[in-house]
């Protein structure tokens, strides 16, 4: 059964299942899932808890004795398994495998042993594979990834009602802005407004007052803004990546690589080559596609042409054979883009 972030308390005050699923690409969501899920077992009575992480040399067989050594006192027992790569490998998909056909035939009910999975993000071909899908058919499958820059004002009201907190649109948008989807630090933010101002309405002048200059900004997001073509985030990350010292040239990589990879993606599909497949071969996968198949449809095959060629100005410019403003032709180019 799968279970939104938000869910997971409920379900934990009515009941404790034998197997828990926790992924995503969230870290701040994936922290706090696992910690609910072990403050609501030790509660219920669990009082030893079991750590393996899955790294090279990882003995499987370990898992199997972990959950078969339970306390002579009879003491319930978590166990706390954490594969960082998610890709347990062939040895390990088959004995998660076992695991959750004999977690199914036990009906849902504890043998002494609770189990927790914890994994990074999985994309669509890995919620495929045969062991995760008999692990979320087993036990309760949490995903917990990071909401999207549109929900994020949402996500931090609720964020600030738990803690009797509200706060007017306006402030949410501005929070949302100054975070850059870093859930981590918007998290730190909402608990440095809680011990200033406590419960409370809160004003825009005092969020904006606590929260400014809290962004945290990578090219990374850059990135993604640009395939968006939101130039006013370009605008606004280019600024804090200049701000924060940023090195030109990693800039420079970050935005020509995307349009050198839309440029291929468009010279392919011009071709009569599938999307689908010219994506594949330019190595793009998972959530990234979405975002490049909306883009690729805006631009035009000679326009990000003549991107590539603005973006080789720049990196004369960097190297100091031609003069120029650097960042502000970071932002003209990315214009280009969206307008291409």
């Amino acid at each position: 059964m799968n279970l939104r972030p938000e869910q997971l308390a409920s379900h934990l005050e009515r009941e404790l299942s034998p197997l828990y699923v926790v992924h995503g690409d969230e870290p701040l969501l994936t922290i706090e899932a696992g910690d609910a899920i072990r403050a609501a077992a030790r509660q219920k009575g669990v009082s030893e808890r079991e750590v393996l992480v899955v790294s090279q040399g990882f003995k499987w067989d370990q898992f199997g004795l972990a959950g078969g050594n339970l306390s002579l006192f009879g003491d319930l027992k978590l166990v706390d398994l954490r594969i960082p790569t998610g890709k347990p490998g062939r040895d390990g998909g088959d004995v998660l495998t076992r695991f959750a056909k004999e977690t199914n035939a036990q009906g849902g009910r504890m043998e002494g042993v609770i189990t927790l999975i914890t994994l990074p993000h999985m994309d669509w071909a890995a919620r495929k594979l045969g062991w995760f899908i008999a692990l979320s058919e087993a036990g309760m499958t949490i995903e917990c990834n990071a909401p999207q820059l549109a929900e994020l004002p949402q996500w931090i009201a609720a964020r600030l009602a738990q803690q009797k907190q509200t706060a007017p649109r306006e402030a949410l948008v501005f929070i949302a802005e100054h975070v850059e989807g870093n859930l981590l630090a918007a998290h730190q933010e909402m608990q440095k407004l809680d011990l200033l101002y406590g419960e409370c309405a809160l004003g825009f002048a005092q969020v904006e007052d606590a929260v400014l200059h809290v962004a945290r900004y990578d090219t990374e997001k850059l990135r993604t803004a640009l395939l968006e073509g939101d130039a006013a985030r370009c605008a606004r990350l280019l600024e804090g990546l200049q701000g924060e010292g940023a090195a030109a040239p990693l800039v420079l990589w970050a935005i020509a690589n995307e349009i050198r990879m839309l440029a291929n993606v468009r010279s392919a599909m011009d071709s009569g080559q599938p999307v689908d497949i010219a994506l594949k071969n330019e190595r793009v996968f998972g959530p990234r596609q979405m975002l490049c198949k909306r883009a690729v449809q805006r631009l035009r095959g000679g326009a990000l042409r003549a991107a590539l060629m603005h973006a080789a100005r720049i990196d004369r410019m960097v190297k100091g054979l031609t003069t120029g403003d650097v960042w502000d032709e970071f932002l003209q180019l990315s214009l280009r883009v969206r307008a291409a």
